[in-house]
């Protein structure tokens, strides 16, 4: 039997994540600076969701204690706003989800230094080769830097495009290591309470809220720029004979938003209804997709050294989750079902 919903999940991770992915290249071509105003628009959408259809305006009682969400909410917090901000920085899309791919080596690094954790040669192995492939990717992009910084923003400083580069690689490291440490930290607060994803998402957007006060201005700034973006004709109310403009970057943000909540959804069916293995697997091919299609259709520079550094990364991570032996081992468990092969107990008289 064919389970229908791990298949939607799969095509919805491709689907909504993919295009978010497309969005957000969208909206940074015209303001590199919008990180604050994309985080805190998916935050609030997450978050009025899961108000409704979640919390049922606080109705429902929370498994988990408010209290040990706090720590969950303040690296989870941090980690989105890092990572998106990073591309004020002159950071481009194939080297943020490159390094976003190193998820595994700071897992490594942050459960030897607090679980105390060991790992056998083939990890380590993997993880040298996901380093290795984002230090070589880093340092080709190092030599094509550029001021991405939206004209009406670009403000005269003693400092080098170099310099506001390594600040973005700086967030992005930032970023990883805190997301490691959070990864750690669901799996203490899982194990004393049992897991609770869509709770967990709905408290982990809704708590930090508050905290973009601190972004304000920004947020404000750049909505301002969203708001002024040149205005075009929405397809569907066209259709509908409703012949409205709707700002660009205004309409690329609403459908960012809309596509980061059906990725983040379609990626929770997906551990609810699938081996760990093919969510690795599905995950892992969704990131190279949204990688090419980065590199083809926005024609973004890239390398023979970037293409070395991409497959170092990738190859890493299929040989950290162990893919190809737990393929083999499921094939050859299907085989034996299908064709008897196991071994029969000996008869004895």
């Amino acid at each position: 039997m064919v389970n229908l919903k791990a298949v939607l999940g799969m095509l919805f991770v491709f689907i909504g994540c993919c295009s978010n992915v497309v969005f957000l290249e969208l909206i940074i071509q015209i303001d590199p600076g919008a990180g604050n105003l994309i985080t805190f628009s998916q935050f609030l959408f997450i978050a009025l969701e899961g108000l409704i259809f979640t919390s049922k305006f606080f109705t429902v009682r929370p498994n988990i204690k408010l209290r040990d969400y706090v720590v969950l909410v303040v690296l989870f917090f941090g980690a989105n706003v890092c990572n998106n901000y990073a591309f004020n920085f002159n950071i481009p899309m194939p080297l943020h989800m490159i390094f976003r791919s190193g998820s595994l080596m700071a897992n490594m690094i942050m459960g030897i230094i607090l679980l105390k954790k060991r790992y056998n040669l083939r990890q380590y192995s993997s993880v040298a080769m996901i380093t290795a492939g984002i230090i070589l990717c880093t340092l080709v992009s190092s030599g094509d830097v550029k001021d991405n910084t939206h004209p009406t923003l670009k403000v005269d400083t003693s400092f080098s495009d170099f310099f506001w580069w390594g600040v973005g690689i700086a967030l992005l490291t930032v970023a990883l290591l805190v997301t490691a440490y959070m990864g750690i930290y669901q799996e203490v607060i899982y194990k004393r309470y049992g897991k609770h994803p869509q709770e967990a998402l709905f408290f982990t957007h809704m708590l930090p809220l508050p905290g973009f006060l601190i972004m304000y201005n920004n947020i404000v700034q750049h909505l301002g720029i969203a708001v002024s973006s040149e205005a075009v004709a929405v397809p569907v109310l066209g259709a509908l004979g409703l012949n409205l403009k709707f700002p660009l970057m205004l309409f690329y943000l609403v459908c960012n938003v809309v596509t980061q909540y059906v990725c983040i959804s379609a990626v929770y069916v997906l551990t609810t209804e699938c081996a760990s293995l093919t969510v690795t697997l599905v995950v892992t091919l969704r990131k190279f997709v949204s990688l090419l299609f980065s590199i083809i259709y926005f024609r973004n520079p890239f390398t023979i050294n970037h293409w070395i550094g991409t497959v170092l990364v990738f190859f890493g991570t299929i040989l950290f989750a162990n893919v190809l032996a737990q393929l083999k081992d499921v094939y050859e468990a299907r085989f034996a079902r299908r064709f008897n092969t196991a071994p029969q107990p000996i008869k004895t008289d």
